[in-house]
């Protein structure tokens, strides 16, 4: 895929490829990386609105954990849903710019195990748009009590088997 062809990718094309054709995963380390972030950004608001719908759907207990927290709660007031989501965008934001981060790392080792050509440039552009799976798997078992404990084992072996499939197509090393 060329450098224009790979700009010229729409949310949907790149979302849909993302889940299902791993050839093209690896193609799309030639994105620039304003397109990728701007990929990852739709999904860190989506779950950022998942998280506050839970929140404001009465998720905030945590205020009457105790006669303090209470107080704090009533004397905030309606305060308190701009400040949640605001932190909650950053938790986010933070959580999965890091988790990308890592599968990237990952990523380059497994590109020198298959003797493969990369950077770990393009192995954060392959593992931001590989993280569509696990994100939306994350988010699905928010509303699934019994998987919580599991979610985070799960998403990350179906991150990394997406950023090793991908992986599998770049380029082999010159012998």
């Amino acid at each position: 895929m060329l450098q224009r062809e790979a700009e010229s990718v729409k949310f949907h094309q790149l979302f849909t490829a993302s889940l299902h054709e791993p050839k093209k995963l690896a193609a799309f380390r030639l994105l620039s990386i304003g397109k990728v972030i701007q990929y990852i950004f739709v999904f860190i608001f989506l779950y950022t609105a998942v998280s506050f719908l839970q929140f404001v759907l009465g998720d905030h207990s945590i205020f009457q954990s105790s006669p303090e927290l209470a107080e704090i709660g009533d004397t905030i007031g309606l305060l308190i849903y701009p400040i949640a989501f605001v932190l909650q965008l950053v938790i986010i934001t933070s959580y999965l710019f890091i988790r990308v981060s890592i599968f990237a790392i990952i990523g380059v080792l497994l590109l020198k195990l298959l003797r493969r050509r990369g950077e770990f440039r393009f192995m954060w552009r392959t593992a931001a748009i590989a993280a569509t799976l696990p994100i939306l798997l994350t988010m699905a078992f928010e509303f699934i009590p019994m998987m919580q404990p599991y979610s985070i084992w799960i998403a990350s072996v179906v991150h990394l088997l997406y950023v090793w499939r991908a992986a599998t197509y770049y380029p082999k090393q010159p012998q």
